[in-house]
């Protein structure tokens, strides 16, 4: 950002981290407050998210070198949200 850019942009464009922060708050509070079994759901269902998000941006980072669309950074945190959700599915099955 230049120093002629007007400040106010900054504080504005982050203001959607707001919410998730409450976000973040509420799910860590959930996740206090849950037993043994779901809490090893959760976790399984995190580390299958967070691994499988990060091979998924990994192999299209390899694909964008023979001329893929190069894809904003901003779609990485909903992709580890969509894959926790699926690793949540798998894990709470796996225990049924």
């Amino acid at each position: 950002i230049s120093p002629n850019s007007a400040w106010w942009r900054i504080p504005l464009a982050l203001a959607p981290v707001v919410p998730a922060l409450f976000a973040l708050g509420a799910y860590m509070r959930f996740f206090s407050r849950i037993d043994e079994l779901q809490r090893r759901i959760q976790s399984e269902a995190l580390a299958f998210g967070f691994a499988s998000a990060g091979i998924l941006t990994f192999s299209y980072g390899f694909l964008e070198n023979i001329g893929f669309p190069h894809l904003s950074w901003i779609f990485v945190f909903p992709l580890m949200i969509a894959m926790w959700g699926i690793g949540a599915a798998i894990a709470a099955r796996r225990y049924q």
